[in-house]
Formats: C-alpha cells, structure tokens, sequence
C-alpha cells in the first residue's frame, strides 16, 4: 500500500532502538550495488527476565571499523523492515531491523525496546482469545518508506487495545508504539513431522488512529448516512 507522503512523515514512520547482547556475529547475507549487507541477531532483555531475539541487517559502510563479538554490549537505532525471500518455490515474509546508527551501548536513559510506527491496516484484523479468556488481535500494518516502498509489519494488541482495534477497518492510519517481540512456535509440516519456527512481531503497548482532513470527511458523512437511516 503506497500512499503518497511526505519526507518528514518518512522520517517518523518508522523509528525503532535495541539495546542488548550480541547473539550472534554478523554474516554477509547479500549485497546491493556492489556494498554488502550483514545480518546478526541481538538479544533484549524483557522485564520478566526472558529475551527477544531480534535479527538486525547492517550495512558494509557501517560496521567499519567495528568490532561486534558475541555478549558485547550494543545499542543500535534503525527502522524495522520487512522483505520476500523466496524458498522452495514460495515466498516468504520476512522481518529484521535495518540499523541507521549504532549508539552508545553504556547509555541507560532510553528504553532497551522501543518502536514507533504510522502505517495503515492493510489486512482484516484478527481477534481471538487464548484458553486463559486473554484477549488478542492481530494487525498488519503497511508502513511506507523512500522510493515508493512499504515495509508490511505484523502487530499484536492486547486486552482493552485489542477490542478497539478488531473494529477498524483496512485502511485506517494507525500511530503504534511498543516493542518487538520474538516467539517460537510449532509449525506442523506433516501427521508425523513439525519444527519449531520463530516469529518476529510488534508488541503494542499504545496505539491511536490518526485522521487527515480526507478520511475525517469521508467519516462524517458516514456517520450523517447512518443517521439518515
């Protein structure tokens, strides 16, 4: 979904900062217009001592002159994007965050995990609730970026954020703030085979829906038709 915006809207889009271990160190993954592009993985801390794992994408011009090592300390600040990779013939949605700063590591102020995102529903939430009567809904978001590009970005809402957000329709421009998380899962291939897999996700902790003068016109007079009614 590429709706038209502006360079400072670009700027705000999509804004995430990691801050933990170094899980794994970086391999060349691919390489666009002669520069390589390195992926690693980052682990970080949650506040009930379990972590996310994150994969992290980092440009050649980037890492040089640094050093990362498995368990050094890094802060790193980017954008999460998402890309197809293709695999036995399917394609596959991937995620990982595409670091535009390394920071300083020592630095404790700012949140360990930190997302925000303006994008826009792009898929029919997805409400349900697990065995404990806990409530979830499932959001895709596209979250456009320069040159006519859209990352596509799963989110999880929970609770009171999950009833509001099973009533938006596609469409709707959403800011998000939260966090992201990791999960594994058991995907089950055959009646006798599965693995486990891990997905990535946006853990939403505030979310409000935005209006420009357009959509806030088209909402008003939806809401006169249904009075009409």
């Amino acid at each position: 979904m590429n709706t038209e915006t502006t360079n400072e809207e670009r700027l705000t889009t999509n804004k995430v900062r990691l801050a933990g271990e170094i899980a794994s160190v970086p391999a060349l993954t691919h390489e666009i217009c002669g520069e390589g592009f390195y992926e690693f993985f980052v682990s970080v801390p949650r506040l009930s001592g379990k972590c996310d794992v994150i994969p992290v994408t980092a440009a050649e011009r980037l890492l040089c002159g640094v050093t990362l090592r498995e368990g050094d300390k890094i802060s790193v600040e980017g954008q999460f994007r998402s890309y197809n990779r293709i695999s036995d013939g399917r394609s596959k949605l991937m995620l990982t965050l595409f670091v535009k700063e390394f920071t300083d590591p020592l630095c404790t102020d700012a949140e360990p995990n930190s997302v925000e995102l303006t994008g826009y529903i792009c898929k029919e939430p997805v409400y349900r609730t697990t065995p404990l009567s806990r409530e979830i809904c499932d959001l895709l978001l596209a979250v456009n970026r320069a040159f006519g590009k859209s990352d596509y970005l799963p989110c999880i809402a929970w609770g009171r954020n999950a009833r509001y957000c099973k009533t938006l329709p596609v469409g709707a421009k959403l800011h998000v703030e939260g966090r992201i998380q990791s999960r594994e899962y058991v995907k089950k291939l055959s009646e006798e085979e599965s693995e486990t897999r891990t997905a990535y996700e946006i853990s939403v902790g505030k979310i409000e829906r935005l209006y420009s003068v357009q959509s806030a016109e088209n909402d008003c007079a939806a809401t006169m038709r249904d009075g009409e009614a």
